[in-house]
């Protein structure tokens, strides 16, 4: 306890070098908190756009249908297998995909198609809740569909507007029919902005002259199972079909995110190595203008193991400080990031990564890991950082030091 207070006076000799210190510190881990919320805010927000709206944890395709998709090619009994998920606890939902092409007065575009199972779907997606313009489907309403806003505007229909949808039936027929748009969806993802036509399963099998399957199986994983566990029982529990996970579907969005992940933690070091320069700087400037002082000590008795302990207590007790101002000043500014957020819309309007639209407004989040992470890496540092002066300090012969000038 001596020493603690010995450490805490020995600070305010230098009041000027341990305020500029601690205001670092303070800094670095305040920037670093705000920093790691955004960053975790944007890997959340990015992986719920690609998880929750549209493809689900997992997806179940016929065997080879990802490399050569043929409407020919489906799951013969997708009700059984979307049993069987759930029976294993998996949220599951069987669709349909198709191509065609939807014209509307002179307008026309490639389209893909989607018969999805309404109630079923709403529970591996939440493509439902993002109609900007009128209403999702109904099992009621088979001539009506929901459109990507940006076919919408290419048709130049809106809502309640005629739309003819034509492709090949697998009878060999021309398959045509005149629907009527019911909703149309904000943007999340290009692909279905551009061309995205969604029909209930009983309209697509209609159009099709489909006797049923599935050429999709959309799977959400359980909240206590790692994704690669999952998806290796999946695929024990559907033999012969593909099973692939999100991260295999979008490698390169997996990899940009596990990179992003990664810098984050490159900031980490980059920003903690500058305060632990600084530190080891102003620590050995105090350890050498306290030379005969420190000299003095052991010769009365103090031994080098208490002298590193001095000396750590110093650091110890700056870090403390600076994390409890950081703290402070923290509190207000993760406040701001993840209820108001930062708007990048003036920027360039939507934002979109990989085809992925995101939400333009960047929101943190708040969760023990953002402040135990920077917290932790700073007190490491700290304590790391003073062991050299420490070290220097408990050298130092008395001897010697009586005679410093």
């Amino acid at each position: 306890m001596k020493l603690a207070v010995m450490a805490w006076r020995n600070l305010w000799r230098y009041g000027r070098r341990t305020l500029t210190t601690i205001g670092a510190m303070t800094l670095a881990l305040l920037t670093l908190i705000v920093w790691t919320s955004f960053v975790q805010g944007f890997l959340r927000d990015l992986e719920t756009t690609v998880v929750e709206v549209e493809i689900g944890d997992m997806q179940v395709y016929p065997p080879d249908y990802r490399t050569q998709p043929s409407i020919f090619d489906r799951i013969g009994a997708p009700t059984e297998l979307v049993d069987t998920l759930g029976a294993m606890g998996f949220d599951a939902s069987a669709r349909l995909l198709a191509g065609g092409l939807a014209a509307a007065g002179d307008a026309s575009a490639g389209v893909s198609l989607r018969g999805v199972e309404i109630d079923q779907d709403a529970r591996v997606s939440v493509v439902y809740d993002r109609v900007a313009q009128g209403s999702w489907l109904d099992p009621s309403d088979p001539a009506g569909i929901v459109i990507g806003g940006r076919l919408a505007r290419t048709l130049d229909v809106g809502l309640g507007d005629e739309v003819v949808l034509l492709s090949q039936a697998t009878d060999g027929s021309m398959a045509n029919d005149l629907y009527r748009v019911r909703g149309i969806l904000a943007p999340f993802s290009e692909a279905t902005d551009r061309s995205g036509v969604f029909l209930v399963r009983q309209a697509f099998l209609d159009f099709f002259v489909l006797p049923g399957g599935a050429h999709q199986v959309v799977v959400r994983n359980t909240a206590d199972q790692p994704l690669d566990s999952s998806a290796a029982r999946i695929r024990a529990a559907a033999p012969g079909l593909d099973v692939l996970t999100w991260r295999e579907l979008f490698p390169t969005l997996a990899t940009m995110l596990d990179s992003v992940e990664q810098s984050m933690y490159i900031l980490f070091m980059i920003v903690y190595l500058a305060i632990a320069i600084l530190l080891v700087n102003a620590t050995l400037m105090a350890v050498f203008e306290r030379i005969k002082e420190l000299g003095l000590l052991k010769a009365v008795g103090l031994s080098p193991t208490k002298v590193i302990r001095l000396i750590l207590w110093e650091g110890l007790f700056q870090a403390m400080l600076a994390a409890a101002a950081g703290l402070i000043l923290a509190v207000p500014l993760l406040y701001y990031v993840t209820r108001v957020g930062i708007d990048l819309a003036a920027l360039g309007g939507q934002i979109s990564i990989t085809g992925i639209g995101l939400d333009p407004v960047m929101r943190g989040v708040v969760n023990p890991a953002i402040i135990v992470g920077p917290l932790s890496a700073m007190f490491f540092i700290v304590l790391l950082s003073m062991l050299y002066p420490a070290l220097k300090a408990a050298r130092i012969q008395p001897v010697e030091a009586m005679r410093h000038q």
